[in-house]
């Protein structure tokens, strides 16, 4: 069997091996404005599951596996399992986002996206930060696999 490889040359990623077909090689086109927008639209959905604490909602996000990880600000969310035990011990009422200070979207191809957010945390004078990698399953639709929220501090530890 020829599997196929990722050779990085420079700034440029090329592919190698033989293909049986041209349709065999990935396609890692950046920000498709159409994979973009169905990315947001998800995000934005977390967004407003995440304010409202519609568990519902913010579990359909995630993939429902043992492999995918959470790391927030007090826990770390090792497995779906443990990601919505602790969405379900959260309590009601609003989150730590004061106010947006970017986002950022990438995806690669039609199947892969990172959303990074930078925000303000509320009632603090610290920003937080939170990103999320997502994968598009066959039979599943988008999923997050891996997430992550911290805060920056101050003054950097070395």
């Amino acid at each position: 069997m020829n599997t196929p490889s990722l050779r990085l040359e420079g700034s440029n990623a090329t592919l190698h091996r033989n293909f049986n077909s041209i349709r065999d090689i990935p396609d890692f086109t950046p920000n498709i404005p159409e994979v973009v927008a169905e990315v947001r639209d998800l995000f934005e959905r977390y967004e407003t599951a995440l304010e409202n604490k519609d568990v519902a909602v913010l579990d359909a996000t995630f993939w429902d596996s043992p492999y995918t990880i959470r790391y927030a600000l007090h826990e770390n969310g090792y497995g779906f399992d443990a990601i919505h035990k602790h969405r379900t011990a959260r309590p009601p009422g609003p989150g730590i986002k004061e106010r947006r200070i970017r986002l950022e979207i990438l995806t690669l191809g039609r199947n892969f996206a990172t959303v990074n957010l930078e925000f303000k945390v509320r009632g603090h004078d610290l920003v937080g930060r939170q990103s999320q990698t997502w994968v598009r399953f066959p039979d599943l639709g988008w999923k997050v696999v891996a997430a992550h929220v911290s805060t920056v501090s101050d003054a950097p530890f070395w």
